[in-house]
């Protein structure tokens, strides 16, 4: 359940953004879904070089390279806003387009994420709202799915067509019961026409790892895949793209 102090955050991200010029209910959701999954992106890579440290290892898998390390979010958000903007605008938004480019393939030029991220645009409308939003979104926690969706959730509370897409996050405690009833193997196909912030299929991906010992992350079908999302499901996509990060 989503606490009345994370609500009042995304009340004021909301009113930041509303008052800054993005009118449209959608564009603020997309927004701050792009904004999340590149915080998301920064604590990840956090992660892996705390990993590399305790182990004594070169780290492994680096989301970003020594290059890159000014489109980390912790290294922007303390930059000025004009600066900030120019970074976040020309270098992070192209960084994410592209991610996985040279990674993990789909066999179609590129990642899952960088499939569905190739349509992001940076729409904040000056330095100011951007270093705004960067500030109150840094304040706020998210280090679990359940976090996730009810922020989620909440975020598509506030515009009118929540209810009649049906995207409603279902607890996790529940998900995870359905899925073990299901118990699904690496031959079968899973699909969740109803995504939402895909977390059935996390946990199906979770499942799957913990109880098939040879699962290799990396096998590739052989036939392509062809995925046609409607416009109006991009923000789902694009969040679930954040959740599974």
């Amino acid at each position: 359940m989503i606490t009345g102090e994370v609500k009042s955050k995304v009340d004021r991200i909301w009113d930041t953004m509303w008052s800054g010029g993005i009118s449209n209910p959608l564009s603020v959701i997309e927004q701050l879904t792009y904004l999340l999954f590149i915080k998301r992106l920064d604590e990840l890579h956090t992660l892996k070089e705390r990993k590399a440290v305790r182990l004594g290892k070169p780290l492994e898998q680096p989301i970003f390279t020594a290059e890159q390390d000014k489109l980390r979010w912790s290294r922007f958000k303390n930059t000025a806003p004009e600066q900030m903007f120019i970074t976040v605008r020309d270098e992070v938004f192209p960084f994410i387009k592209t991610l996985g480019q040279k990674g993990e393939a789909d066999g179609e030029g590129g990642s899952t994420y960088t499939h569905h991220m190739k349509d992001a645009l940076f729409m904040m409308p000056t330095p100011r709202v951007l270093a705004n939003v960067v500030d109150q979104l840094d304040a706020i926690h998210m280090t679990d799915q359940d976090t996730k969706g009810d922020l989620y959730e909440y975020m598509l509370s506030k515009i009118a067509s929540a209810g009649q897409n049906g995207q409603f996050r279902t607890p996790r405690h529940i998900i995870k019961l359905m899925v073990e009833m299901t118990a699904p193997t690496p031959k079968d196909i899973i699909c969740d026409p109803a995504c939402g912030s895909a977390g059935f299929l996390i946990a199906a991906s979770e499942y799957l790892i913990t109880t098939t010992a040879t699962l290799s992350i990396r096998t590739k079908r052989p036939a392509a895949v062809s995925t046609t999302i409607p416009s109006t499901a991009m923000i789902s996509t694009a969040l679930c793209c954040a959740s599974a990060a």
